[in-house]
């Protein structure tokens, strides 16, 4: 009787979701899978040996990565969490002014719509303007962690904008803005020479 027998590896799967997927450069659907090679006879796996390690498979494209491409925000997450982070500031900034002035109410509306959230309106302000401060600068923080060094200016920039809606800024205005930098991630210098130019673009 001839025995086929030789080593194979096999992977299960135990989980699914969906990552962004650096292959395609999209969020794609996944199967977390884990390998273990085995000793076989007739190709059927008999004893289980060394164990593999685990991949993450996009569906797609079938490229294998290792389980830490799960950290890296899917583009919804990546949205949100701008969107989140730029609520916060425009409420912040205008709690440091005139929060019933309508000309910065405005703006800040647009500030949010400006990142994706396209039905934000003053009805959501208001409720944006009733939460803790100590909750609000803790959903910027996402939204530096996400952002380039660009990106995090042109964010701190919109917010500026909101307080110059009603005027010059004032020092309690200011003292919030550089708060807002330093949750993005900002150095002090980097936050003041993006507000002074900000001002300077307004007059």
């Amino acid at each position: 009787m001839l025995l086929v027998f030789g080593l194979s590896a096999f992977f299960r799967t135990v989980g699914e979701g969906v990552f962004h997927c650096q292959a395609c450069g999209g969020d794609r659907g996944y199967r977390r899978r884990i390998g273990r090679r085995w000793f076989t006879l007739f190709f059927l796996p008999v004893i289980p040996l060394d164990r593999l390690g685990e991949i993450v498979e996009c569906h797609t494209c079938r490229a294998r990565f290792r389980p830490a491409v799960l950290r890296l925000p899917t583009a919804d997450q990546l949205t949100a969490a701008l969107s989140a982070g730029m609520r916060a500031a425009v409420a912040l900034v205008l709690r440091a002014g005139v929060e019933g002035d309508e000309a910065a109410r405005r703006r800040a509306v647009e500030a949010v719509r400006g990142y994706g959230e396209e039905y934000y309106d003053d009805e959501a302000l208001e409720g944006d303007l009733g939460m803790p401060a100590a909750f609000l600068a803790e959903e910027i923080v996402p939204a530096g962690a996400h952002l380039a060094v660009e990106a995090k200016e042109w964010f701190l920039a919109r917010a500026v904008r909101v307080g110059l809606a009603d005027g010059p800024l004032t020092e309690r205005e200011r003292q919030t803005l550089r708060d807002v930098a330093g949750h993005l991630g900002m150095t002090h210098a980097h936050a003041l020479g993006v507000i002074a130019m900000t001002e300077g673009a307004a007059r």
